[in-house]
């Protein structure tokens, strides 16, 4: 090649280098995290000076120290105190599978670009649906993320459940969907997209336990249809995202069925509880859901993003995105499965298959009830220490590994408890040795942990507690003097 630059940037021999300095970086980044033996989870850092930081650094910073610089100014989800968000520590080989398909870069539009990915993308959906209970007429996709694939279902559901062609013709009546309140925000973001406005998400209230109260579906189905809402699906939590709590999926399906209603599980986080032989229970009537949702970059051990699309009935799949792109997409009268961009919101996507493909390949499927059932039981030891500790309460018994829960004190009101649980979860994010977020529960402040880490121990979780109770009573004022 003519071009030094080019030349430079596609060399085989310097991608051989820094490729091994990497990996070598990266396995040391992975024992000093996983063994607890990094001091932080992170290093705060306020929004603009870690712009300036690295602004500056892409002038005047050290082009060999970058990748190095990247690791130890991003949060480590593999240290047993990253407590935080429903992001998974990936197993490292699904690292060298996200390198894989970074360099081969199939786009997946069409089959023949990207033949061996699309191929394993049917046997981990045709696996999934499976597990679901589903019969053989069911079929999926996997797509970029939860909030992209409950849009899709939701437009499937649309489809399905409605006499004319919306996707092709628009519509002007009013629609709606039934949803729990304490649902993740992404269903509302793909109702408005869909058109469907304020009024056309029929919230359902929760139970004392954040639970969608199932008693309450036939006054606010009466109350829809006497607004001239048509409503069209329902949508269960498996689990909601702000307090682990699973709905009542056998008591939704069976509101559907009576109602002829699309019924769709947002099992984003804990649909992978399938796998595991102990807490599976939690999803009895998933096997009736028309379409579920699974995200293998929560509780699947892989790397963002990637996500399962499933339905109980595969032709749904197919009808979803009817239109004709003839550069793209050839027209045939049999089932069209290896050309995903008929099927998927994506035209290009990532191979994101070989995750799942090569994690079901060397581990089998042992490993994600492995993985769940740890997680969970963590949960499940985790709100027991919290019932034992007299300055602490559970928001809610716990049914998953998210577990919320809030500094406690009768000397203070409402509103004093609610800015002492506020300062304690700033101060545990400046300090960055644990890593924890929070929620607002019927106006009440919690602390919010999601145990994602397999290394993180019962004793990591006392220590988050003394910790708590200590800037509380030690470092907060309002704490000090009540």
């Amino acid at each position: 090649m003519k071009n030094t630059l080019l030349g430079s940037a596609y060399s085989s021999e310097d991608f051989r280098k820094r490729g091994h300095e990497l990996i070598d970086s990266l396995a040391d980044h992975l024992e000093q995290t996983t063994q607890g033996k990094s001091e932080k989870v992170l290093d705060w850092v306020l929004p603009k000076d870690e712009h300036q930081y690295w602004t500056e650094f892409l002038k005047n910073g050290d082009e060999n120290a970058l990748f190095k610089t990247i690791i130890s100014r991003s949060i480590h989800v593999h240290h047993p105190k990253y407590i935080g968000h429903q992001v998974s520590p990936p197993a490292p080989i699904t690292a060298l599978t996200g390198l894989i398909g970074s360099l081969l870069n199939n786009g997946m539009a069409v089959y023949e670009m990207g033949k061996a990915a699309t191929a394993m993308e049917l046997i981990i959906t045709d696996l999934l649906c499976k597990k679901l209970g589903y019969e053989p007429k069911a079929g999926g996709i996997l797509t970029s993320g939860g909030t992209l694939a409950n849009l899709t279902a939701l437009l499937a559901a649309r489809k399905a459940m409605l006499p004319n062609d919306i996707w092709n013709e628009g519509h002007s009546q009013k629609l709606g969907i039934m949803v729990s309140e304490q649902a993740h925000y992404c269903i509302d973001r793909a109702a408005k997209i869909m058109g469907l406005g304020e009024k056309g998400i029929i919230k359902i209230p929760t139970t004392s336990n954040f639970t969608m109260d199932t008693t309450a579906l036939e006054t606010s189905l009466a109350q829809a249809k006497k607004e001239g809402i048509e409503v069209f699906a329902i949508v269960g939590s498996a689990p909601s995202t702000a307090t682990g709590m699973y709905d009542d999926l056998e008591a939704i399906a069976e509101f559907s069925k009576q109602n002829k209603l699309w019924f769709h599980v947002d099992g984003a986080h804990g649909g992978a509880a399938i796998f595991s032989a102990k807490y599976k229970n939690k999803l009895h009537g998933i096997s009736e859901a028309d379409s579920v949702v699974i995200d293998g970059h929560k509780m699947m051990m892989m790397p963002t993003i990637t996500t399962a699309l499933l339905f109980k009935n595969r032709a749904h799949s197919h009808a979803t995105f009817s239109q004709k792109a003839d550069y793209l997409l050839e027209q045939s009268t049999e089932e069209d499965w290896y050309n995903l961009a008929k099927r998927t919101f994506e035209c290009t996507k990532s191979m994101m298959s070989l995750h799942w493909y090569t994690l079901l390949k060397t581990y089998g499927e042992t490993i994600f009830d492995d993985f769940v059932t740890s997680l969970y039981d963590l949960g499940q030891g985790f709100a027991e220490i919290i019932r034992n500790h007299s300055s602490f309460e559970l928001a809610v018994d716990p049914m998953s590994n998210i577990v919320c829960f809030r500094y406690v004190s009768t000397k203070l009101d409402t509103t004093s408890l609610n800015s002492i649980n506020e300062k304690i979860r700033l101060a545990i994010l400046e300090e960055g040795e644990c890593y924890i977020v929070q929620t607002k529960l019927r106006g009440i402040h919690y602390l919010r942990t999601t145990i994602m880490n397999p290394y993180t121990t019962p004793a990591h979780l006392e220590m988050l507690l003394d910790k708590a109770e200590a800037l509380a009573t030690a470092n907060l004022p309002a704490a000090k003097n009540s």
